[in-house]
Formats: C-alpha cells, structure tokens, sequence
C-alpha cells in the first residue's frame, strides 16, 4: 500500500532534508532510520529537498508499506513516538499506487519570515532579524518575480537541473505585527532560489532584479539566511 505522509520539521539541527551517504543527520535520514526499525524499507521519495537549517510546515512525501501495516493511524501515533520531537508527521493518506510525490507536484509553496525588532535568541533559528525593513519596497517588487522566468541568476551554482526556467504563480508580502512575510508559490524552484529572490528584495532595486531576471546584468547577492525558510504547502 502506498501512501503519502505530510510532514512539519525544525530544520535548524539537521544538514538538509535529503538522505546523505556520509550522515544520517538529515530529515529523511531520521525519518528512514525509523521506518526500519518498524519493518518498512521502503525509499522514501520526498516533493523536493530542503537545504540545511531550512524549515518545513507541508512537506510531503511517499512510500510503500508491508501488508502489516494497514492502520495509518496507529502507524501515525508510533511513527511520532519514535521520531525526535523536531519531526511530526502532521497525516499519513493511502494513495493511487502511481502516486509519486516529486513528479506529481504541481505546486509548491515557501514563505520566508523576517522580524523587525531587536534580535532575540529563542527565535534565531526560526526567523531572520532586521530591524530596518523597508515593506513598501518588498511588497511592491516582489511582483516583478510573478510569470515564466530564466532564473539561472537566482540559483546556487553546481545545480544539476535540465531548465532554469521556471513559472511563479504567486508572490506577496505580509505585515503581521513585528513580522514581514514572504509568499512564494510556483511549479517548482532551483536550488537556493527563493533565498536568492528574498536577498535581492532586500538589497537591491527594482532595475536590478530585472535585470538579473532578464540576464542583462547579474547583480550578485548573498543569499538571505536560511533559518527563515519554510516549505510551506504542496498542491497535486
């Protein structure tokens, strides 16, 4: 039986979502560590990656389980006793066995959490400090990211992808008391991309994010911290 699992995790302690062959101290890592321990070896087969220190609130994955477990929800309750207490696994749903959770995703969605006010240590792995924030700058040139764009100036060097070209269906910003919110929901994302996009909101113009989207000019940024990430929903 296939089914899919909806997950939240605290990425702050872990190198990434993807399972590495020189550590186990990943998100599907733990997560495979787990499953064995409960006669599932299955692959796991995620939407997508997360890259170390970034969060999930809707991450989804896939995979098969043996006759025995047929009880999703008691398989729910074990499989979040033993997990640490920085994974949960918000649902378990039996799918079509064609169901894949990479491929299948038609959209996807982040946001990225600033705060405004004075830094504080119970929040440094969850949200990016930045006391002078100009919102009405953000909000207005966020836009420009909305359509079918080359995003190969917004993508960490070293992706082995086969098109930088991707479409945003949506980008916004949000003010909720001392937070700045930023929305992004597109078909798919390169790597570092959307860290990339919130760096240039925040440290450059809006003729030179067009320029790097339409490659007349590459305006290199840092990437913005990756504690404020959140992989927030996937659409099928």
């Amino acid at each position: 039986m296939r089914v899919a699992l909806t997950l939240a995790y605290d990425g702050s302690s872990y190198l990434g979502s993807q399972i590495q062959t020189q550590t186990s101290n990943t998100i599907f890592g733990v997560l495979t560590q787990v499953c064995q321990k409960l006669g599932i070896d299955s692959k796991i087969v995620a939407s997508g990656r997360t890259d170390k220190g970034v969060h999930a609130t809707g991450q989804v994955c896939h995979l098969d389980l043996p006759d025995f477990w047929n009880d999703t929800t008691k398989l729910q309750k074990t499989l979040n006793t033993m997990l640490p207490q920085n994974i949960y696994v918000k649902a378990i749903v039996k799918v079509e066995n064609d169901f894949h959770a990479r491929y299948g995703a038609k959209k996807r969605s982040y946001r990225y959490i600033i705060k405004t006010k004075q830094h504080n240590p119970f929040e440094a792995n969850f949200v990016t400090f930045l006391e002078n924030t100009n919102f009405d700058t953000i909000n207005k040139n966020i836009a420009l990211f909305i359509g079918t764009h080359d995003f190969k100036n917004f993508m960490k060097q070293g992706s082995d992808i086969n098109s930088t070209t991707r479409v945003i269906y949506k980008a916004f910003a949000y003010k909720h008391k001392e937070y700045v919110v930023l929305n992004f929901e597109a078909n798919g994302f390169l790597r570092s991309q959307i860290r990339l996009m919130v760096a240039a909101l925040l440290n450059s113009t809006a003729k030179e994010i067009q320029e790097k989207l339409l490659d007349i000019q590459n305006h290199k940024v840092k990437p913005a911290p990756s504690n404020g990430l959140y992989l927030s929903k996937i659409k099928y």
